[in-house]
């Protein structure tokens, strides 16, 4: 194509500066530049920080939830600071605001979650009244489901600050995706994968979405050249999901979505937050029709919720 990015000119990409941000910037990157044999100084980072960042020590469900890792990066966007943000796909809220889209999907890594420990031990075999920390209210819900006995603290931080957190015996395990720890070659990480039958993943977990002004058709014809079709099918299944169900980081939902041939399968689940209840969902479609499958998903356990099943949400 015409009007490739040059040194002179460089396309600019807007993230957050913790170090998976970068990897999955770099990432972006790295694929653009191969695409259109282009060198990296065709590229320029852009690191943004956000309120997510800046607010350490209360929990994402008091401060405002998903947005605060993307606010200052889609104004960024929208004022034309930036060419292009990278985010993962798990910490974006299923709407853009107005004059953003994302369309373009890295391939997904690895969706587990992981649960890290000092010694690399499961949950299933922590000790009694054993402290686990973790800020999500997915995982808190889905331990608690596991393991009542378990004593749940707030723990926020980049791997390297809840890895420094376990040495100082602030807890004894938390979790981390499974995605990050291999996008930044932390093999050294002790973690025992979780099994996606036993604990689903938050939705999009393992993703890299990237996104563009909708006006930019520059843009959108550059990025069609990375995007990941089988991504796309599944997220487009597992974000109907969670907007149906009005997710956010105060709801506990799980769901993923694969693909077999040419069907799409997708697993759900919605739980208070105490894990003293927990409704499931299982479907298939044919791959091209995971929107309406998500959508449908959500509306089956709607109508299953009990009385005042949400009542905790406002």
């Amino acid at each position: 194509m015409s009007d490739l990015p040059t040194s002179d000119a460089p396309l600019s990409i807007g993230t957050r500066g913790s170090p998976l941000a970068l990897a999955q910037a770099h990432e972006t990157r790295d694929r653009l530049a191969a695409a259109f044999d282009l060198p990296q100084a065709a590229f320029h980072i852009e690191i943004i920080k956000t309120t997510g960042d800046r607010v350490l020590d209360r929990p994402l469900s008091e401060i405002g939830g998903k947005g605060l890792f993307t606010r200052e990066i889609e104004d960024a966007l929208l004022d034309g600071s930036i060419d292009i943000a990278v985010h993962s796909m798990k910490d974006m809220p299923t709407l853009q605001p107005d004059g953003l889209t994302i369309d373009t999907y890295l391939p997904r890594e690895d969706v587990r979650d992981a649960f890290v420990t000092l010694t690399g031990v499961a949950l299933a075999d922590m000790p009694q009244g054993a402290v686990v920390g973790s800020s999500s209210l997915r995982r808190r819900a889905q331990i608690a489901v596991r393991r009542p006995d378990v004593k749940l603290v707030e723990f926020r931080g980049n791997v390297q600050t809840r890895m420094a957190k376990l040495r100082d015996g602030v807890a004894d395990a938390t979790f981390l995706a499974m995605a990050g720890l291999n996008r930044l070659g932390l093999t050294d990480v002790p973690r025992h994968a979780t099994d996606p039958a036993d604990m689903l993943p938050a939705v999009a977990q393992g993703a890299i979405g990237i996104e563009r002004r909708a006006d930019d058709t520059r843009m959108a014809e550059l990025l069609s050249a990375i995007h990941d079709r089988d991504t796309g099918l599944r997220l487009a299944c597992e974000r109907a999901f969670l907007l149906t169900l009005d997710g956010s980081c105060e709801t506990p939902i799980a769901g993923l979505a694969e693909l077999d041939g040419d069907r799409l399968r997708f697993r759900g689940e919605i739980l208070r937050p105490d894990g003293s209840d927990v409704l499931t969902v299982a479907g298939d479609c044919p791959a091209m029709e995971g929107a309406a499958l998500g959508y449908a998903m959500a509306e089956n356990l709607l109508a299953r919720a009990p009385a005042g099943f949400f009542d905790w949400r406002a």
